[in-house]
């Protein structure tokens, strides 16, 4: 676990670590600049995709919490006149969602894709009479859908069949499916492990959302080679 009192990785790997991310987000935002609305540019404390580069590589680094991370910062790779607040990084989340964006459509396509759900906690047990209690259909299983899906943009969506569906399948389809869930499994396993996805510390949905966006952006640079773990 990295925290800013406790702080063991190598300073020239960090280095180099910022040195590829800021590499890629600079030659992504380069796309965007005139969407983002920027103004004032001469009074900004730091570029834009240095503060994308920054967030990336707290979540590369394991830590959970904003407020820690930001600590570290500005007692460790920047002064604190030169390194702007917080909330700077939330406003950047339509970028952050477009270099991710990018950077997806570098990894490898397939005609078909596996999709699983990884349950994360949004608030702790004793702050659940605050958010609203909302149902959600069992949509997967759907026939309807399943159908208006295909018609409607010509994708199939296979399910693996419950005990009490009628419908049965080949043992050579089930063993396919099991290897693919192993793979979506390993995957989840590494974001719970070493990137914490399960334990983001946000007050804000839209902390929140940059935070899990940042973590999935920082594991996908590392599994396509651009940055080295």
């Amino acid at each position: 676990m990295q925290e800013h009192f406790y702080f063991t990785t190598n300073r020239a790997k960090l280095q180099k670590q910022y040195a590829a991310i800021l590499s890629f987000v600079s030659a992504q935002l380069s796309s965007i600049q005139i969407h983002l609305q920027r103004r004032n540019r001469h009074l900004l404390k730091q570029e834009d995709e240095v503060i994308i580069t920054v967030h990336v590589l707290g979540k590369l680094l394991g830590f959970t919490s904003e407020r820690a991370w930001h600590r570290f910062v500005i007692g460790n790779l920047f002064p604190k006149a030169l390194f702007p607040e917080r909330s700077h990084c939330r406003a950047l989340g339509f970028a952050i969602k477009w270099v991710r964006h990018q950077l997806a459509k570098r990894g490898q396509h397939h005609a078909y894709a596996v999709v699983d759900s990884l349950p994360i906690e949004l608030c702790h047990s004793a702050r659940m009479y605050r958010v609203t209690y909302n149902l959600g259909d069992k949509g997967y299983i759907s026939q309807k859908l399943q159908k208006k899906l295909y018609e409607e943009h010509r994708v199939a969506f296979w399910t693996t069949v419950r005990k009490n569906q009628r419908i049965r399948q080949s043992d050579a389809w089930k063993h396919w499916m099991k290897r693919k869930r192993k793979v979506v499994e390993t995957v989840f396993s590494i974001l719970v492990d070493p990137y914490r996805i399960t334990e983001i510390r946000a007050n804000s949905v839209s902390g929140f959302e940059t935070a899990l966006d940042g973590i999935l952006l920082a594991y996908s640079l590392v599994v396509l080679g651009l940055v080295e773990r």
